[in-house]
């Protein structure tokens, strides 16, 4: 997909500079005004040399070690910085559904290395048409370890006669505007879900009730409403296993947890696990868990991760998202 920028399509310097930002990032961004493209390229890469210690002073990710093959994008130190930096959204592609449906992937890129984005849902943080707005995340955490950004956070599902439509989520930062078209014209965007048999790999299923229904793929599962109390914990579980597509595909599963959205600061006991073979294959699956606790009363949406290792993120496969909706009172 041509990443565009604005509503005049005309500025050939603007189509470049947007043509780098999406080399750099490994997906199209769009921009509100030609202007704006130089704008990001002057936030995200001349901020760091003004206000970023030494390079030399910075502790090197894994990811920033990578030394990128051909058809792959590099990725640049210079990108990032500590804190000060905006967040882009990222579409990550399209997949279709098994009742006709489309699901559309989207993730993000936090350019700062230790600064978490509160960006509350409203007009600096939306998706259009409106009936899709409300499940992006609100809470944006900096660049991980191991990887270079943050992928397949979320879907949106549109119907089978979506046609050309778009669906655009957009971020303000600074004044500026950062927005990404999510669409299914394209072949190109098509992903694999949650299967990908080049590489015999499938997402883990995942439930949020032991015997309640199951997910797999981006697009996940959902939780009926959890209560809990401002600053005392609630136990949120999760079960998962493997579909068995891959008879031999006796890996570990990988579970992390994430605030997703919500007002407050959320805390996790554990916030990360490993699943071995003997306990994903035991009947029923493996129980996952986590104490979590709200610093404010208010309405919140965790995200449990499922998945096998950090490297199939870049193929788009395979992992599988959970959201609890979680009612903290008082």
């Amino acid at each position: 997909m041509r990443p565009v920028i604005g509503r005049n399509h005309g500025g050939s310097r603007a189509s470049r500079v947007a043509s780098a930002i999406s080399a750099i990032i490994g997906a199209p961004c769009r921009c509100r005004t030609p202007g704006s493209a130089l704008a990001l390229v002057l936030a995200v890469i001349v901020a760091p040399i003004r206000f970023a210690p030494a390079l030399e002073a910075q502790l090197p990710r894994a990811s920033q070690q990578r030394v990128a093959g051909p058809g792959e994008t590099q990725f640049n130190l210079d990108f990032l910085r500590p804190s000060g930096g905006p967040v882009i959204p990222i579409f990550e592609g399209w997949y279709p559904m098994p009742d006709g449906s489309y699901a559309l992937s989207f993730g993000y890129f936090n350019v700062n290395t230790e600064e978490v984005l509160e960006i509350p849902q409203g007009p600096d943080n939306f998706i259009e048409p409106a009936i899709y707005d409300g499940v992006q995340p609100t809470h944006f955490l900096p660049v991980p370890d191991g990887d270079r950004r943050h992928w397949g956070v979320f879907t949106v599902k549109v119907p089978s006669d979506f046609g050309d439509g778009d669906v655009v989520w957009s971020l303000r930062h600074d004044g500026r505007t950062y927005s990404v078209p999510g669409r299914i014209r394209s072949t190109q965007y098509q992903i694999n879900g949650w299967v990908f048999p080049g590489r015999e790999s499938s997402s883990p299923v995942l439930r949020l009730e032991r015997d309640g229904p199951a997910g797999q793929g981006p697009a996940g599962i959902y939780a009926e409403p959890v209560r809990a109390t401002t600053g005392e914990s609630v136990r949120l579980v999760a079960w998962t296993h493997r579909d068995g597509v891959f008879p031999g595909d006796e890996r570990p599963i990988r579970i992390k947890w994430f605030k997703h959205r919500g007002p407050g600061q959320v805390a996790f006991g554990e916030p990360d696990a490993e699943v071995p073979h003997e306990a994903w294959s035991a009947e029923g699956g493996a129980a996952v868990s986590t104490d979590a606790s709200f610093s404010e009363p208010g309405s919140y949406v965790v995200r449990v991760l499922a998945y096998n290792r950090v490297p199939e993120f870049e193929f788009q496969c395979c992992w599988t998202n959970g959201y609890l909706h979680v009612e903290v009172g008082r």
